[in-house]
């Protein structure tokens, strides 16, 4: 489990594909001052799984289901990822439930400077404005958002400048591809009204 709280930003220093899988080499500093093997690290919203680890950097697999829905793919040597360690018990919680199981990618449809921050607008995937609600959570490349606007199959989110300096937004432009993650309490809700009697 995470918070969608970024603790650091990443690079991606090797890239080795397995068939449709890929092994990354994160180089990171801070999130490996307690890293274990088997530790979930949650890598642009992906939750991956640490094989192996120096002081300076770890590697993990992105399997082919992970491949497949998700932005990881876009991935190449120096490319900056966001990252965060799952959260220990008793930790405070400052973001909302982030599972690191990314539902479906979309793009950046427009970024716009306002006096203190900036307006990020995503293009809605397809069969997902069900999932979208007005100043709810959601989780863009693992990082926790309100939601301020939705409206023409579009959706905003403002981005103070902390957020905007430490994590890959100051990256992202018209056309960039995203990972998203939605409110795992809409989705179970979701669920359980399909089988209702």
């Amino acid at each position: 489990m995470f918070t969608g709280l970024i603790e650091e930003v990443g690079n991606i220093t090797n890239i080795e594909k397995a068939g449709e899988a890929v092994e990354l080499v994160i180089e990171c500093s801070e999130i490996l001052a307690d890293a274990d093997i088997d530790d979930s690290i949650c890598v642009n919203g992906v939750c991956l799984t640490v094989e192996s680890f120096t002081d300076n950097s770890f590697k993990a697999t992105a399997v082919e289901e992970t491949m497949r829905k998700t932005n990881l793919g876009d991935l190449v040597i120096g490319s900056s990822v966001n990252l965060e360690r799952a959260m220990s018990a008793g930790d405070r919680f400052g973001g909302h439930y982030v599972q690191g199981h990314t539902d479906t990618t979309t793009t950046v449809h427009s970024v716009v400077k306002e006096t203190k921050n900036w307006l990020f607008t995503f293009d809605i995937p397809e069969n997902s404005a069900k999932y979208l609600v007005d100043r709810g959570s959601i989780t863009i490349n693992g990082v926790s958002l309100t939601i301020a606007t939705i409206q023409d199959n579009k959706f905003t989110v403002a981005i103070i400048p902390h957020t905007f300096e430490h994590t890959t937004f100051k990256d992202f432009q018209p056309g960039t591809r995203v990972n998203l993650e939605f409110d795992i309490i809409g989705k179970y809700v979701e669920n359980m009204l399909k089988y209702k009697d």
